[in-house]
């Protein structure tokens, strides 16, 4: 039967382009339309990527970019799910929140604790839930075009997340993939993904998937 995949993440789940404007990569080239390409119709990869999107944070003016708030919304409305992917934590790393590494990691703990409530409820078969640190800041993002959002601290966090988040998911029984060694931002804006690192995401992630369910 085939395999449901729901992709939960912001700006750089979404494919936004650095220094883009607002423009989105093709869908080939962003990380979920190379990782359904390479998974084969075995699979469904749903992209479900918000801009601006935080752990559990209201930014302000745009309460709808919480990603805690939004989180069953996304669930109910694609189960019956085999797998979430979580790749969020970079927009918590703006300045004005005034968040660390353990700080965000709580918060992923939140949504990793709220899907397994929710699933075990309305769905009674657990997914599985990949938790995805996602590649670091530029070291020079403060030079850069969001450098009013963040700062030089922003960067040296985003360094140290993805040992938080492996502490996590081996505390709630969660998958767990760093993509720092294998994306890199562009340096255009210190925070986007380029186009290449795009395609190496979705290739690692489709092996790490495909382990997963081999298992």
């Amino acid at each position: 039967m085939r395999k449901t995949i729901l992709c939960y993440g912001d700006s750089n789940t979404f494919g936004y382009v650095p220094a883009g404007g607002g423009e989105r990569y093709p869908e080939d080239v962003r990380w979920t339309g190379v990782l359904q390409e390479d998974l084969g119709d075995a699979y469904k990869v749903i992209e479900e990527g918000c801009s601006g999107r935080t752990t559990d944070i209201d930014p302000p003016g745009v309460p709808w970019k919480n990603g805690r708030s939004f989180l069953y919304t996304a669930l109910h409305s694609h189960k019956p799910l085999d797998m979430v992917i979580l790749m969020l934590g970079t927009n918590d790393l703006k300045r004005s929140f005034h968040r660390d590494e353990k700080v965000i990691a709580a918060s992923m703990k939140g949504l990793v604790t709220g899907i397994q409530s929710y699933m075990e409820e309305k769905q009674m078969k657990m997914p599985k839930i990949l938790i995805m640190a996602p590649a670091h800041l530029d070291p020079h993002v403060e030079q850069g075009v969001f450098g009013d959002d963040f700062d030089t601290l922003s960067y040296e966090v985003s360094t140290r997340l993805a040992k938080e988040y492996e502490k996590l998911a081996k505390e709630m029984g969660c998958m767990f993939l760093d993509l720092a060694p294998y994306c890199t931002v562009s340096p255009k804006d210190g925070v986007h993904l380029t186009a290449e690192s795009h395609i190496a995401a979705g290739h690692r992630i489709a092996e790490a998937i495909r382990e997963a369910f081999a298992q």
